[in-house]
């Protein structure tokens, strides 16, 4: 039987912030008192860390990421020089924080994710899992538009291709190991939902039940929700365009049977004027070709973003230990 290596136990707690002023503060009372239960258990070290991520706020979240971290040496705070979304906000923290750290947990500021189960995150990080996804366990504080929108999500992307883990977010641990991984995926277009499962290595699940947000509202209105699903399966997946390609055949199969009909109607004598099934067809035919077209597009687009190779964020200041502050791009 192979024994497992000795890990190390400096954890940090990834967590990017958009105008979240509302919840800090109670977001670090708890995170901070939980984390000295843990390091009094021993899973974790004393030298582990809070990271916070201001994604280009409009409120006071910024001042108030540098008055904890004044008050409280093992809390950092990374400041973008302006909003870059939520996603490369998250891969900020984690590419900047990685080399001082074992392992790193990314949650939601808003205290949704329970904190409760960060033991069970670390125990089986030291059971040898590079990678341990935070699952539902239900949906019970969801609207029902919201529940049954996730769950076509997830049934959508795992039908397109994606190796999605069915009522996973943002709630995971990963090893130094595995982030050195992700780093190795440069793409702009950023769903680390679909990109982390493709890293391999031993993973597991820690299930949890998603509580209601402590204070302020959702960043994620249906808009930005819907934007978020259509980069999830374009970024992963080519699919779409390969769906495009079945329509057309079929239609232009259809169209032989059509030609056919036609055809044995004319011969047998028949008359038939044609005015609905031609209008009827031109405005079917024009809608899957402007469909069609911005699916491509779509891809075109990604593509150009991709080969002008700019950079997914800058960081604007990074409070570290030292109080120094760093300019940094990636």
């Amino acid at each position: 039987m192979n024994e497992i290596p000795v890990r190390g136990r400096r954890l940090g707690i990834v967590i990017p912030c958009y105008n979240e002023q509302e919840v800090l503060e109670e977001n670090y009372r708890r995170l901070s008192v939980r984390m000295k239960d843990m390091t009094g258990k021993g899973l974790i070290s004393q030298n582990s860390l809070i990271i916070y991520v201001d994604d280009g706020s409009k409120d006071t979240t910024w001042s108030i990421i540098e008055g904890l971290h004044a008050q409280d040496r093992n809390v950092r705070g990374i400041r973008l020089s302006r909003n870059r979304g939520h996603q490369n906000a998250l891969l900020a923290g984690l590419m900047t924080a990685k080399d001082d750290c074992d392992m790193l947990i990314s949650m939601d500021a808003d205290l949704q994710d329970d904190i409760e189960v960060l033991d069970e995150f670390v125990k089986k990080y030291l059971d040898g899992c590079d990678i341990v996804y935070g699952v539902r366990s239900a949906r019970d504080t969801d609207t029902f538009f919201k529940k049954h929108t996730a769950h076509f999500f997830y049934r959508l992307m795992n039908g397109m291709g994606a190796q999605l883990v069915y009522d996973h977010a943002d709630y995971r641990l990963m090893s130094r190991r595995a982030l050195d991984a992700l780093g190795d995926y440069e793409e702009v277009n950023l769903f680390l939902r679909g990109i982390i499962p493709l890293i391999g290595f031993k993973s597991d699940t820690v299930t949890y039940e998603r509580h209601e947000r402590f204070a302020g509202e959702s960043k994620y209105p249906l808009k930005k929700m819907v934007a978020f699903a259509v980069d999830g399966i374009t970024s992963l997946s080519v699919q779409p365009i390969r769906l495009v390609t079945f329509i057309g055949i079929f239609i232009f199969l259809a169209s032989i049977i059509m030609l056919i009909y036609d055809l044995i109607v004319h011969f047998t004598g028949g008359t038939v004027r044609g005015w609905t099934s031609l209008v009827v067809s031109i405005w079917a035919l024009g809608g899957l070709q402007l469909l069609a077209i911005g699916i491509i597009g779509e891809y075109i687009g990604k593509i150009y973003l991709e080969t002008k190779r700019r950079p997914r964020y800058i960081i604007e200041t990074y409070l570290k230990e030292e109080n120094e502050k760093e300019d940094e791009g990636s």
